[in-house]
């Protein structure tokens, strides 16, 4: 049985969640990515509620949650805080796994980072690793080409531009490279989806406004090169010192597979499993190996 709650967070945000399992069960927390909500992991919370309190909250700009209106509000420190305080509230000391897509995985990876005594373990979905996209961004022209898009989801009008044709732009996301929509994208799925983008988006392009991880335009300054050539992350907000297992689709048409190679530097606990033929969407594409890939992780004892 899945529920909803509201938690307002020591700082005034409020995250709202869906929820299953009781309160004192060990704690999975399942963070969603763009343009997605929390409700894409109800089959999970439905299959793992008997053994484990479920969490999967709405990031902050997202849904009913706080939709704060400033660029500085979506700083990467105000996204991880946000989740390390939803820990605390749900009273477990640490969640026996975070589970996370796209930008769920980016807060995902600083959590892990920042406070690691939260996190027993990091199960990634599509969703790279911030020394390795900054060292693609800067190096490998594919990645480059492939996160162009980023570019319009920083512009001040994006959020009307998303919404004009009932979310049609929106709903491009998920398409094929052939213009179709997929089998998993239901009339009724759809309708989800927009219900969702209506209670506001501004806060979902926000975190790309707020990111320094920008590609290079191609028609870009030569400042503008600059800025994404000569940005460094220091080596200690790198470190991954709990065990990590990332399920990747390899057909991502916006994250190329070079995002793994050398992972290993900054996450010594490190398991790759691939997805052949899965694009980005892969908790929609993939559910059953998202299942088994967790059941699996959490089974696994670590020291």
């Amino acid at each position: 049985m899945v529920a909803a709650c509201m938690h307002t967070l020591p700082t005034g945000v409020e995250l709202e969640c869906r929820t299953s399992g009781q309160p004192g069960q060990p704690l999975l927390l399942f963070l969603h990515g763009f343009p997605e909500g929390a409700f894409i992991w109800d089959s999970l919370l439905a299959h793992f509620g008997n053994c484990y309190r479920c969490v999967a909250p709405n990031l902050r700009g997202y849904g009913k949650s706080s939709q704060p209106t400033a660029i500085s509000d979506y700083r990467a420190k105000h996204l991880v805080e946000d989740l390390a305080a939803l820990i605390t509230i749900e009273g477990a000391g640490n969640a026996a796994c975070v589970i996370a897509h796209d930008w769920g995985g980016a807060v995902a990876w600083g959590l892990a980072n920042r406070y690691p005594a939260q996190v027993q373990r990091l199960l990634i979905l599509n969703s790279p690793h911030p020394g390795a996209f900054l060292r693609e961004l800067q190096k490998n022209p594919q990645q480059q080409a492939a996160s162009q898009y980023m570019h319009f989801l920083r512009r001040p009008d994006a959020p009307e531009l998303l919404a004009e044709n009932d979310w049609s732009r929106m709903l491009g996301f998920f398409q094929h490279p052939d213009g179709s929509l997929p089998d998993w994208l239901t009339p009724e799925r759809q309708q989800q989806y927009r219900d969702h983008w209506n209670l506001g988006v501004h806060g979902a392009c926000m975190f790309y406004a707020a990111s320094p991880l920008v590609p290079p335009r191609p028609e870009g300054s030569e400042d503008e090169l600059q800025d994404i050539r000569g940005l460094s992350l220091p080596e200690e907000m790198l470190h991954i010192p709990v065990p990590v297992r990332i399920l990747w689709g390899d057909s991502d048409l916006a994250l190329h597979p070079a995002l793994l190679d050398g992972l290993e530097q900054w996450v010594p606990r490190l398991q790759v499993e691939h997805l052949k033929g899965c694009s980005h969407w892969v908790v929609h594409e993939r559910p059953e190996a998202v299942r088994h890939a967790l059941t699996d992780f959490l089974s696994q004892h670590h020291s």
